[in-house]
């Protein structure tokens, strides 16, 4: 076992991460070693990733330990690059963190020179040539062949032509060096893509009241709701988010079912959020700042009222869906789906509410006729006995549960043949589906997996029972 990490105390009496933790107890007797979990590392990156959203909406993770942020455009709301750096420092600090900065043209360059500076230089372009060529991260081969070459820093290297680089310690050392002195597109992977609406405020005091926060945020949802009208859209996705004073941020997400203009639903949505959370909004030593972003627009026309007047009530249905689904979870309500298919247990999708769409006409059944089908089918069919006057002819009697049904009537068969483009195993089988009713006038539905050319003796199965 050997350290990953280590705080500034550990590294005043020698200590560094690689070290066995035997060496480490050895030399440190009081030494207090807590086990490293990556997955509570991750959500803490991921935390002041939420966090540092409050500087420029474009944060990536850099795991484990780093994180990047594309800044421009937003240093004037801190005065300066210094104002900024000097904000993040003192909320960091507020954690028991230390902070690691660097500043670059591209996300690469700035990443290097956070990691791999070691002392000052009087420019950024100067900075970069300084660096050693571990910078590059490259296979310890190629880093070896590079110092070994004399090539030690990357203003070394890129004295020399990149087609001799290419040739000589491969393709990925020249891509490298290329991004890192901004030849070559460094491309930054936001964690949180920008939304295409977003309204927020910032408070020079912070405020501690839920209840101002409550209030802050249905401001939030006018000024969002009006962009979506002059768009001519509605959201389906609604995220607030908490920035605290001390750093750290907590986001709140809803969504609807289909596209609202609703500043009252969407605040209701909110409400039923907050309500249902187990870890409630613990606003500490206050908001600094809220913001509220719409990332999934979709188009809204206006709705037509009634000719005999009132309101439409069409959408009722849906914003129950939405509460519901706000209050329970995302996969707690569902609804059916009719499917393109004439395969009775595939005949429906169940889908979350949330995420159905527009809702299709079922068949309807004959006027005067019984249903074809049962309501409720047996998933997966449970196998039965049955006696037959002729193996390819109708049931007589069947035996289910322990009971034996005889069949005073039935009407089939109604012969459903197999989707030849899905056939596996047994799935390709011909059904004779009868529908029977047995001496007590209940009513069943079974079928007979398979014809007598396609299997010796093929099963029987019932697949519903009729109400």
């Amino acid at each position: 076992m050997r350290l990953a990490s280590v705080d500034a105390a550990a590294l005043a009496v020698g200590l560094r991460p690689g070290m066995s933790l035997a060496d480490a107890r050895a030399q440190v007797g009081e030494l207090a070693a807590i086990p490293h979990d990556q997955t509570l590392d991750q959500d803490w990156l991921d935390r002041l990733a939420q966090g540092c959203a409050r500087y420029t909406p474009l944060v990536a993770l850099d795991a484990p330990d780093g994180l990047i942020l594309d800044i421009a455009g937003a240093v004037h709301l801190f005065g300066s690059e210094a104002g900024l750096i000097a904000d993040a420092e003192m909320r960091l600090a507020r954690l028991g963190m230390t902070l690691r900065h660097a500043l670059g043209p591209t996300a690469d360059a700035a990443r290097a020179l956070a990691r791999y500076q070691t002392r000052p230089a009087p420019d950024e372009a100067s900075a970069i040539r300084r660096l050693p060529v571990a910078a590059l991260e490259l296979e310890s081969e190629a880093t070896t062949a590079l110092v070994r070459a004399g090539l030690k820093t990357i203003g070394d290297l890129a004295s020399r032509p990149m087609a001799n680089i290419a040739a000589r310690f491969g393709a990925d050392a020249a891509t490298a060096l290329r991004r890192l002195l901004g030849d070559a597109p460094s491309p930054l992977d936001p964690r949180i893509k920008p939304p295409p609406v977003a309204a927020e405020r910032r408070f020079a005091e912070p405020i501690a009241s839920m209840a101002h926060a409550a209030k802050i945020l249905a401001e939030l949802a006018g000024e969002a709701i009006e962009e979506l009208a002059k768009r001519g859209c509605g959201g389906r996705h609604f995220r607030a988010t908490f920035f605290r004073s001390d750093g750290l941020a907590r986001s709140i997400a809803i969504e609807t079912g289909h596209p609202t203009r609703d500043a009252r639903l969407v605040m209701r949505l909110f409400a039923e959020r907050m309500d249902s959370l187990r870890d409630p909004l613990d606003p500490g030593f206050g908001f600094d700042m809220i913001r509220l972003v719409v990332p999934r627009l979709e188009r809204l026309a206006a709705t037509q009222l009634k000719l005999e007047g009132g309101t439409v009530r069409d959408t009722e249905i849906d914003e129950l869906a939405d509460r519901l689904t706000t209050r329970l979870g995302r996969g707690r309500v569902r609804r059916l789906r009719p499917a393109d298919t004439h395969i009775p247990e595939q005949a429906q999708l169940e889908l979350p509410a949330i995420e159905a769409p527009a809702p299709q006409p079922w068949p309807a059944p004959e006027e005067g006729e019984p249903p074809t089908r049962p309501f409720h089918l047996f998933d997966p069919p449970q196998p039965i006995e049955v006696i037959a006057e002729v193996p390819d002819g109708p049931p007589h009697h069947f035996r289910w549960r322990r009971a034996t049904h005889a069949i005073h009537r039935y009407e089939g068969p109604e012969r459903i043949a197999a989707e030849w483009w899905r056939r596996r195993d047994n799935a390709g089988l011909t059904r004779d589906y009868y529908r029977v009713e047995d001496a007590q006038g209940r009513r069943f539905w079974l079928f007979r997996h398979g014809l007598y050319e396609e299997k010796d003796n093929p099963r029987w199965y019932i697949h519903g029972v009729f109400a």
